[in-house]
């Protein structure tokens, strides 16, 4: 079944201030939070994300019907892949170096940012990439 689309945009926007938050803090727990929101939104799909749900209960009654959707299995697997580098930013600013926690959590928030404020979704279209390379290949 296909998802509003504006979920998971509602979902960047709030992993942007949080990675925003992280890299000007240097919190490791904060960035443990958000590893645990992309873990729960790979697992299950953005909709059970904590930002997944928010939108779904707060947000979304207040918008109008969606307009558009799309398949759930690309924004899972970008959740996937925000969820690898909050894993390597968390090492990094659990166990050092701090310049691996930096660099991490930069390079995710780069992702969020331009799926909140441009609707690109970077792990969407690694999966699509994915996709295409696996079915010329089988």
């Amino acid at each position: 079944m296909d998802i509003d689309v504006r979920g998971p945009r509602f979902g960047a926007a709030v992993t942007t201030v949080v990675l925003a938050v992280v890299l000007v803090t240097e919190s490791a727990w904060l960035l443990a939070w958000q590893t645990l929101a992309f873990a729960l939104g790979a697992a299950g799909g953005v909709g059970r994300s904590p930002y997944g749900v928010l939108f779904r209960r707060v947000v979304r009654p207040r918008l109008g019907p969606p307009t558009a959707f799309e398949a759930p299995e690309p924004p899972r697997f970008a959740q996937a892949v925000g969820l690898v580098f909050a894993v390597v930013g968390l090492v990094g600013y659990t166990l050092g170096p701090q310049w691996l926690g930096l660099a991490a959590t930069g390079a995710a928030l780069a992702a969020a940012f331009l799926n909140a404020v441009f609707g690109y979704c970077m792990g969407c279209e690694m999966y699509l990439l994915v996709r295409r390379l696996t079915v010329r290949a089988g």
